[in-house]
């Protein structure tokens, strides 16, 4: 049986969180090679490919994965009283 995310889900598309973890590689690539010397074209790769996941998100639109939730009450009043 397959079970599906509620439609309140904040887990977001397969669309999303491939742009999110381009994004995040190009990160850990450019940050190695900073700190490996530095060792600039591995640090030039790493801003390719972050600029990749850039693109990445926008072009899919991730910002429309966003879920509104109703205002949280952060107490309820019980007779006029707060508890």
């Amino acid at each position: 049986m397959t079970e599906t995310a509620p439609e309140t889900s904040h887990g977001g598309r397969a669309s999303s969180w491939l742009a999110v973890t381009v994004s995040v590689l190009g990160f850990t690539i450019g940050g190695i090679g900073l700190t490996a010397g530095p060792n600039w074209f591995l640090f030039w790769i790493g801003a390719a490919v972050c600029a990749l996941g850039m693109i990445l998100l926008l072009v899919f639109g991730v910002f429309k994965d966003v879920v509104l939730d109703t205002p949280r009450v952060p107490f309820e009043r019980s007779g006029g009283v707060l508890d």
